[in-house]
């Protein structure tokens, strides 16, 4: 059998194990992986655990930076629903 689980990726926001810990609350297992996870781990991921959705957690950079943790855009892909929660668009002039 395998276990329902959202998977919280971390992009350095200060909430990210509060969310996780929020949906453990709800009954509902969460595991928090790096905001760099290929699509490829996911489904590696989801052939022991029922991965029913992602949630980003947000980070403290613009994502206008250089620096700014980037998401592989082929993970929107892959089927489940995302929820995007604070990732700020403040751009440095």
């Amino acid at each position: 059998m395998r276990y329902d689980i959202i998977l919280v990726l971390d992009f350095g926001g200060q909430y990210c194990h509060l969310i996780a810990r929020r949906i453990r609350e709800n009954k509902v297992y969460s595991e928090i992986v790096p905001c760099d996870i290929t699509p490829e781990e996911i489904l590696k991921l989801n052939e022991r655990l029922n991965v029913k959705g992602l949630v980003f957690s947000g980070g403290p950079l613009s994502i206008y930076g250089e620096e700014a943790p980037k998401l592989n855009p082929e993970i929107l892909d892959i089927g489940p629903p995302v929820l995007g929660i604070c990732y700020t668009k403040y751009q440095r002039l």
